[in-house]
């Protein structure tokens, strides 16, 4: 199959972790926009993807730049008229804090990206999911959005509310497009940001990020 026989995915924090592992996942049926800040990164999980037989495009930018998410989703649209699967995975985590001691530098930051980046996404895209004969957009979650747990106040915030922006988006485009939203939470995984977390934990006794891209995959099933 060809790139331009294939359907179009882009997945965000694409450099390692979950996003890494949806990226090369996805590459076995779709083409692949790969996006996250570090390009020498990008670039690896693009080689990996050619070395299994399959296409990828890297696009290395800040997501909290919200030009530069307008300019990229102009880009796919001029090239591809449209795109079929959008993974919203890249965010951060700051640090573990109670509510009142809460950085605002830290709040600020987490809700752009974790919040306000992935309304920007969809802002940006609906026009071209809409093109879609069959559009999935994916938010990657945690069990913090709906189960909160002491001194991760900003963290669980960003997510709830990501999951109800989700949520309305695909009660508001579900029956009048083919458009379907998809909220998943991939539990405990060996990633960067849970070493951070949980930094006596031993990596091995946590399922790896290939478990949590198996997880987005299925997902798209119909």
């Amino acid at each position: 199959m060809t790139e331009a026989s294939k359907p179009i995915a882009l997945v965000t924090g694409a450099s390692r972790g979950i996003g890494a592992a949806a990226a090369i996942a996805l590459a076995a049926t779709h083409h692949v926009i790969l996006t996250a800040r570090k390009e020498a990164d990008l670039a690896a999980v693009e080689g990996k993807i050619h070395g299994r037989g399959g296409t990828a495009t890297i696009a290395p930018f800040d997501l909290t730049d919200n030009d530069a998410i307008d300019r990229l989703a102009a880009a796919i649209g001029a090239r591809w008229g449209r795109l079929d699967t959008l993974v919203l995975n890249a965010g951060m985590l700051p640090s573990l804090t109670p509510v009142p001691h809460i950085d605002p530098k830290d709040w600020d930051k987490t809700l752009a990206l974790n919040l306000t980046a992935n309304w920007r996404l969809i802002r940006a895209f609906d026009p071209w999911l809409r093109q879609s004969a069959a559009a999935d957009v994916i938010a990657v979650t945690s069990s913090l959005g709906s189960k909160p747990k002491p001194y991760w106040g900003v963290y669980a915030a960003s997510k709830a509310a990501l999951e109800s922006l989700i949520a309305i988006y695909g009660l508001e485009v579900g029956n009048i497009t083919a458009i379907r939203t998809h909220i998943v939470d991939p539990g405990a995984t060996r990633t960067a940001m849970r070493a951070r977390a949980y930094p006596g934990e031993n990596p091995s006794d946590v399922k790896p990020p290939e478990d949590a891209a198996a997880k987005i995959i299925a997902a798209l099933a119909r």
